[in-house]
């Protein structure tokens, strides 16, 4: 029997949400930019430091709009390590990925591993903001600069995160977020995306309304990516706390690092960068001893997870071009245990001590 999952979704007080809910039925709007949405879209907003930012009916959508907003070209530099929206979003819109490998302190993309060659032939650049920790934004941009590349990041992980006292949202071409359940905040589905420049932001609101104009004529081919007022009012009444759910998250994740710093090593943080609490990743030895640990500590109760694996660069139908090395190794190894905003610091020292009970049968 599980006893600690490896996720369990954050939810508002109920009277909080009612409150919310009330409004949707006494105003009977229930979509199409509602005052639930248009609300949830200024706090967020002023929330996390950004201007342009619109909210989607989930991330994976974000992805896929933002490429279409900015008129993403055929060929697009990408990570392997990362959920498969990142790659399968490119790969459904017929973009070309070619993947280049990560750094293996920060599981993220290593820029150094673009070259001339490979950023002469390509349009653009798909980045994840692996597990939170941002990447090395400014040798991207530096990159984008030479070479006109569009940088796009998948910062589903990324919600609240700060680089050098800003929103790390703040960089690239088009940042993106995923407001799915099991994140730090949540819509129950949902997503969002932050332009840098307004003629993206404007040309991305008609996209994800069919392509109206202001007349309701379709002026290019669109879809529809509208968040509903349901979704909106859970997250206006999850926003209300979530200064302290993250709070509690970050303490989680530090309780986690101070009691596994002698068994594992743990991705590496961005310099001047703010943790946010999104997951709990740790590396283990080998692939061996994973597959060993995970169902000897879901005997002990405890759920685990491999974030990600595979590596994507290693998967036939995403096109498998590029040496990825690092990552596909780093792939093998990666395990997530459980984080969750209603944990307590005691089930976090629980949790640690049936690691290390489970390790020392295997090591």
């Amino acid at each position: 029997m599980i006893k600690y999952p490896i996720v369990r979704p954050v939810l508002p007080a109920l009277d909080n949400y009612q409150h919310y809910i009330k409004t949707v039925f006494d105003k009977v709007w229930l979509t199409n930019n509602g005052p639930m949405h248009q609300e949830l879209e200024r706090r967020l907003a002023a929330f996390l430091g950004v201007k342009h930012l619109m909210l989607v009916s989930n991330g994976t959508l974000a992805l896929q709009v933002a490429y279409r907003a900015l008129n993403l070209g055929e060929h697009v530099i990408t990570t392997p390590f990362s959920f498969a929206a990142t790659t399968s979003s490119l790969a459904w819109q017929n973009h070309r990925c070619r993947f280049v490998d990560i750094d293996a302190n920060s599981f993220n993309i290593d820029p150094s591993c673009i070259d001339d060659e490979l950023a002469a032939k390509c349009d653009g650049i798909v980045a994840t903001h692996v597990f939170g920790n941002p990447c090395d934004v400014e040798a991207l941009d530096a990159l984008s600069q030479k070479h006109q590349l569009k940088v796009i990041y998948d910062a589903a992980h990324a919600f609240g995160c700060r680089y050098k006292g800003q929103s790390v949202l703040n960089w690239g071409d088009a940042s993106t977020l995923s407001l799915h359940a099991t994140k730090i905040f949540h819509t129950v589905e949902g997503g969002a995306i932050i332009f840098k420049h307004e003629a993206d932001f404007n040309r991305a609101k008609q996209l994800i309304n069919f392509g109206f104009d202001s007349a309701q004529y379709p002026e290019f081919v669109g879809i529809n990516a509208k968040l509903n007022e349901i979704n909106a009012a859970m997250g206006l009444a999850l926003l209300d706390d979530v200064e302290r759910f993250q709070s509690h998250r970050i303490a989680c994740v530090n309780t986690y690092h101070q009691l596994l710093a002698t068994e594992f090593e743990f991705q590496h943080w961005a310099n001047d960068s703010s943790v946010n609490g999104a997951y709990m990743p740790l590396l283990c030895r080998t692939q061996q001893e994973l597959l060993q640990l995970m169902p000897m500590l879901a005997e002990l109760g405890v759920q685990t997870r491999r974030y990600f694996y595979p590596s994507l660069s290693e998967v036939p139908c995403y096109g498998m071009q590029g040496e990825t090395p690092i990552a596909n190794g780093i792939s093998q190894r990666v395990l997530c245990l459980p984080l969750y905003t209603d944990m307590t610091i005691k089930d976090v020292t629980d949790i640690c001590g049936l690691v290390k009970q489970a390790l020392k049968s295997i090591r």
